[in-house]
């Protein structure tokens, strides 16, 4: 399919046997009967892990996330995020430049929706895949749309990474309705994490252990590459 080629999502319902059932698991309002899908559907049936980070972040954090980015690029791993904060509208750069699958849940409808230079490249390759259970109509990012889009990708994904929430945070605030049900959540083993890791988030070392969980093992590339 040529870049310049017009694409309309395709809205699935939730009787589709290709419909996602267990995006719904941590969502606490009434799900959607469809969700609008974008790009290859296969990719849902890919080992994936869940990106979700707040907007600040402490500098020595910031630094591990790149390395992180990079990592997960490098090993193929799908990865699955809103990439709405600045750290992760910096991972999604990072792995733009991978072969790995992405899947993208904004916190707005697909419809009219700006496909960049990148990301109809990552359609053509078959690698990306975008999803939002909102109404055409709904264009705008919102408070509460961001919630119920993060609530999709936690439930989506098979693992889930907070590489930080600051306190009283949104963020922090999903952390805590996750582990309610879910106490496979991980973030990195920094002090500045301590809040999350009493809560009963599990710390991580390092990125091999992270890749340890995701079943891989790869060094990554240089940065620039």
């Amino acid at each position: 399919m040529p870049p310049s080629t017009p694409r309309t999502p395709l809205w699935l319902s939730a009787g589709d046997s290709v419909f996602p059932q267990n995006i719904f698991r941590f969502l606490r309002s009434k799900p959607p009967d469809r969700i609008a899908v974008l790009g290859n559907l296969s990719i849902l049936n890919t080992s994936s892990i869940a990106l979700v980070c707040s907007v600040k972040c402490p500098g020595n954090i910031i630094l591990q996330i790149y390395d992180l980015a990079r990592h997960l690029r490098d090993s193929g791993v799908t990865v699955i995020g809103g990439f709405h904060s600045p750290m992760e509208r910096e991972c999604l750069r990072i792995l733009l430049r991978g072969t790995q699958p992405i899947i993208i849940c904004p916190a707005r409808s697909l419809e009219g929706m700006r496909l960049t230079r990148e990301f109809r490249t990552a359609l053509d390759q078959g690698r990306l895949l975008f999803l939002s259970p909102l109404p055409k109509h709904v264009r705008r990012v919102t408070m509460e749309n961001a919630m119920q889009r993060n609530q999709l990708i936690c439930g989506l994904a098979h693992h889930i990474f907070l590489p930080h929430a600051t306190p009283a945070s949104k963020t922090f605030e999903l952390c805590r309705s996750l582990l309610l049900w879910e106490n496979s959540l991980y973030t990195f083993a920094n002090e500045a994490n301590n809040h999350l890791i009493d809560l009963g988030v599990s710390p991580l070392e390092g990125n091999a252990d992270i890749l340890h969980l995701l079943g891989k093992s790869k060094h990554p590339s240089p940065e620039g590459s």
